[in-house]
């Protein structure tokens, strides 16, 4: 796991990721890029995956209209997800496969966020409310 987390935290600071905090025993990362809206993105990386998540909102009650609206921006995302997590706040998630992963792959599932909170980040802000 060590070459693997050598060679994602290369990528990261070559897409100028801040890394505010790393454990490489447990093979994990928390980055940020103002810019790019990420803040306390979890990387976490084992033998065989990459798993990106960063925590968006805290979900209030159940309202079939803003799970449905949740669902809908799942197509406009790229690369990843939006999902629950057991606490139910709204992630963005999104896994890699660790052993082909290149620069762009990883470019291409951050900034997929980057990309759906700069054009829909209104939207998910209401949602939180």
């Amino acid at each position: 796991m060590e070459n693997y987390f050598d060679k994602v935290k290369q990528y990261l600071l070559e897409l100028e990721y801040s890394i505010v905090k790393e454990n490489p025993q447990d093979g994990i990362f928390i980055i940020e890029k103002e810019e790019a809206l990420i803040k306390n993105m979890i990387i976490a990386i084992d033998d065989s995956t990459v798993i990106i998540e960063q925590p968006l909102f805290k979900l209030k009650g159940d309202d079939p209209a803003a799970l449905k609206a949740l669902l809908r921006k799942n197509r406009d995302l790229i690369c990843g997800a939006l999902a629950l997590d057991e606490q139910d706040t709204v992630i963005y998630r999104d896994t890699l496969q660790v052993e082909n992963l290149d620069l762009n792959e990883l470019e291409a599932s951050i900034d997929s966020l980057s990309l759906l909170l700069s054009e829909s980040g209104d939207e998910l802000i209401k949602l939180a409310k």
